[in-house]
């Protein structure tokens, strides 16, 4: 058994994210249980500067390394908190806050090689702030960080990295199931039935190759959250249990139209960002929105019907066939509002949560990546390339010893 702290924040950016895990085994045999989780949110400024960050506003270097700083110390407060009343960890494994996601360039997938995987190809590129040397030396604690990129280099897109962790964890015998994240942007883990062994058993991931698929499946809560920002002047940042949303009726022409956006066509692999679905896609729905006068709950409808519609289209065109069951997780998956759209576009297929599966709604990414972080150090690939794109499994993550251990 080793202990590991799990850090992130997603694109929400509602704030890190922290899981305490007792983790055993290795892939076919892996078990997590969750001793601690906490979200610990930035303070409003930190959270703003964040948002202009992502949203391209203009930083010097001198700020970008400020800023890289003041992420790696609220991680580290973070670890060194979620563990106070605890025995401590032994390692940590901290994804950081994304500021910057570039997928591979669409016109050049399918030009990597596992002999030359890098020819002539416009490469992905992700930045993650929250330096893990930083959070090590802070804490003591070995850091595994910057998770993404050893993938990137394979030629995949560098996400989601969480679908190998839903096979280990969650997959069952008699069922195909997607596992649909509702973080800032969606994703989904589709784990075919196997047909064999007893419900829990792994048997899913004793050939990761076979039929395991995941993708970025559009916006989810990055646009909600944007319109409730602006309808509530700032002092709103999410729609709780989407009771705002709730109150409207959803515009069905615009639906289909923003469905027809690029990305929601692409085959997979594929991953986004708000680089593609933030402020500036979200002025251009609300612009788009004037000519049906709609109100402000009208508009938030129509965005949730939107991450609905986006999910279901996604399921529909590029599943092989439909789940048996989803397993919702994320800040997403308390909006009642969105929950209960999905149910109705997605009947008959049962729509749960991964808390009734047995693993947490709000800390499951958390619990990723501590599991990455341990693998990382073990030696053991964690990506899937027909997840990603990559040419082969890579080792995620760059390990970041503590000067504490030298002394």
């Amino acid at each position: 058994m080793t202990r590991v702290i799990g850090l992130i924040s997603g694109t929400s950016v509602d704030g890190i994210d922290a899981a305490l895990v007792d983790v055993f085994g290795s892939q076919t045999d892996l078990k997590v249980e969750l001793v601690a989780g906490r979200t610990f949110p930035y303070s409003a400024s930190l959270r703003s500067q964040i948002l202009s960050v992502c949203s391209g506003e203009a930083l010097s270097v001198a700020e970008l390394a400020q800023l890289d700083d003041a992420i790696a110390r609220q991680f580290a407060t973070a670890a060194l908190t979620i563990q106070s009343e605890y025995d401590h960890a032994e390692l940590i494994g901290s994804h950081g806050q994304t500021v910057y996601h570039r997928p591979t360039g669409e016109g050049e997938r399918g030009r990597f090689s596992a002999s030359s995987p890098i020819a002539d190809a416009e490469m992905g590129y992700s930045l993650q702030l929250g330096r893990g040397a930083l959070i090590a030396a802070l804490t003591g604690i070995t850091t595994v960080s910057n998770f993404r990129s050893a993938d990137i280099a394979a030629g995949g897109q560098g996400a989601p990295l969480v679908s190998i962790i839903d096979a280990c964890l969650l997959s069952v015998p008699n069922r195909s199931l997607c596992i649909q994240n509702l973080g800032g942007i969606g994703n989904l883990t589709y784990l075919p039935c196997t047909g064999k062994g007893e419900t829990g058993d792994n048997s899913q991931v004793s050939n990761l190759g076979d039929g395991i698929l995941g993708w970025d499946t559009g916006p989810a809560n990055s646009l909600l959250d944007l319109a409730v920002e602006h309808f509530s002047d700032g002092t709103k940042t999410c729609d709780e249990n989407g009771t705002w949303a709730a109150q409207g009726n959803p515009c069905q022409a615009l639906v289909e139209k923003w469905l027809k956006q690029e990305f929601f066509c692409q085959q997979p692999p594929k991953s986004t960002g708000r680089e593609l679905f933030g402020v500036d896609y979200f002025h251009t729905c609300l612009v788009e929105a004037q000519a049906y006068n709609l109100s402000p709950a009208d508009v938030l409808a129509t965005l949730t019907e939107l991450t609905v519609a986006s999910i279901v289209h996604s399921y529909r065109t590029f599943l092989p066939q439909m789940p048996d069951r989803v397993l919702l997780c994320g800040g997403g998956s308390h909006n009642l509002y969105l929950k209960r759209r999905l149910q109705a576009q997605l009947h008959p297929v049962e729509v749960l949560t991964t808390s009734e599966a047995g693993l947490s709604v709000d800390f499951k990414e958390a619990i990723a990546f501590a599991v990455l972080a341990y693998w990382r150090v073990r030696g053991i690939p964690g990506n899937l390339p027909q997840v990603t794109g990559a040419v082969a499994p890579v080792l995620l993550g760059e390990i970041n010893s503590c000067w504490h251990s030298w002394a």
